[in-house]
């Protein structure tokens, strides 16, 4: 029974996106190609390794098994490709990176461009992602580190605080919230909204809002900050975004509230599986993002 490398992380891709073409362009193979390597495992395993259905794939109960350990086997190279790294000349190690839009959009930049420039042979595989979904990636190996907010469960991670993030309303200064010092997000979740697409900040806002037995109304979505904030400042809608993004936008016209809820006054925390575990180019980083929050 043989597998190589690539089939184990074709494999895991696979089930991460959903699909066998989404995983082999993921992978950048031929669909034909990801086919075969799978029924090629499956084949020698003598087990299905794959339901198929309308949605997509799913791991069988031996799918879930060949995960688990190819998780193990691969962060197990990647452990030794880190260590090798300080006698090898020129070998490159890459960090796989998750964080939520909070930390993404303020905290990170500055930081990951003082790393890089540090060290010329590392690569960072940076990802957005909602904060639950972070904890469930460290918490099956899927990434290296992730940085997320308290509001979530951490208790499987290690964790350290690296930064403060608060919640605000962005609204054109003749609103009806404009002049207030803070708002509650009860008062504001019927209002029309200004989106910033694919922000993983939305879900935790839509969550928020189902609580209340309301669903957001997006009227757009932009693709830059500074779109969402043309859009507010010409009376489209109000945005939630995070000071720090707020403040960024420096538009006349607009009105910056906090919101009132202890929920928008947020944590970042920097997250591991373990940090003693850690890659060394994994941990060179971690050990940078927590002394720039010291």
């Amino acid at each position: 029974m043989r597998f190589d490398l690539i089939d184990m992380r074709l494999f895991l891709t696979v089930l991460e996106r959903g699909s066998i073409t989404a995983g082999a362009q993921a992978m950048h193979l031929a669909l034909a190609s990801a086919s075969e390597r799978i029924a090629g495992m499956e084949a020698a395993l003598g087990a299905p390794l794959l339901e198929r259905n309308r949605r997509g794939v799913q791991a069988t109960a031996a799918g879930e098994t060949f995960v688990r350990h190819a998780r193990m086997v691969l962060a197990q190279v990647e452990y030794m490709k880190g260590e090798l790294r300080h006698y090898a000349t020129g070998l490159k190690g890459r960090i796989k990176l998750l964080s939520n839009t909070a930390a993404l959009a303020a905290f990170l930049p500055m930081q990951l461009a003082r790393f890089l420039a540090a060290h010329p042979d590392l690569s960072i595989d940076l990802d957005e992602r909602p904060s639950v979904d972070i904890v469930q990636a460290l918490a099956e190996g899927r990434a290296d580190l992730g940085i997320v907010a308290d509001i979530t469960d951490l208790a499987s991670l290690q964790t350290h605080v690296i930064a403060q993030d608060q919640l605000v309303v962005v609204a054109h200064r003749a609103h009806r919230v404009a002049q207030q010092r803070a708002v509650a997000f009860a008062d504001i979740v019927n209002e029309a909204y200004v989106g910033l697409a694919d922000a993983a900040l939305e879900m935790h806002l839509s969550e928020r809002a189902s609580r209340l037995g309301r669903q957001l109304h997006y009227r757009i979505h932009m693709r830059s900050l500074d779109s969402v904030g043309m859009l507010i400042e010409a009376g489209i809608g109000i945005a939630i975004l995070s000071d720090v993004s707020a403040q960024a936008l420096r538009r006349p016209g607009l009105a910056i509230v906090p919101l009132s809820e202890p929920w928008a006054a947020r944590r970042l925390h920097l997250c591991a599986r373990d940090f003693d575990t850690l890659t060394p180019h994994a941990r060179l980083l971690a050990h940078q993002l927590m002394e720039a929050a010291a």
